[in-house]
């Protein structure tokens, strides 16, 4: 698997494999306004916008496919982290952390966990960091992770 930064031409592509993984995994565990507010989220044009920002955002390609896409935010928080369905549960998630930590800025590095992803970003070495709470219909489990010999950059 190659990982790179996303590109302009990749917006499509990445705005629908987050949309496909987010409907079948989270979605159904929130009200309809937290799915509208991801569908703004994870739309091509709000990739683009963040792209100019200090937002890190790194894709997954196998044989010239998009299969998973992270965003690290300022290089202390993940925003996003989503693997295509039919390729989660082989290891491109954790691949893509860790391409993605490398670029922290932080000592400890946060991440808002959908319910159903909280196992997976356990799995990744976070730990749970306060309530389950809620914004704009987006239900979330604050974690972080504290990154091991961090020395700042």
């Amino acid at each position: 698997m190659q990982i790179r930064p996303l590109t302009h031409d990749d917006l499509p592509h990445a705005s629908a494999l987050c949309l496909d993984a987010f409907t079948q995994a989270v979605a159904p565990t929130l009200p309809a306004q937290g799915v509208a507010t991801f569908a703004r989220v994870a739309a091509a044009d709000a990739f683009a916008e963040r792209m100019q920002g200090d937002n890190l955002i790194l894709v997954g390609v196998v044989d010239g496919a998009m299969v998973g896409l992270v965003e690290l935010k300022q290089g202390c928080h993940i925003a996003m982290l989503f693997i295509a369905p039919r390729w989660q549960r082989q290891g491109i998630g954790a691949r893509l952390m860790n391409a993605a930590l490398e670029h922290a800025r932080v000592e400890v590095v946060t991440v808002r966990a959908s319910l159903p992803s909280v196992p997976a970003y356990q799995h990744y070495g976070f730990t749970l960091a306060g309530e389950v709470n809620a914004f704009a219909g987006m239900v979330y489990q604050p974690m972080e992770k504290r990154l091991p010999g961090w020395r700042g950059q």
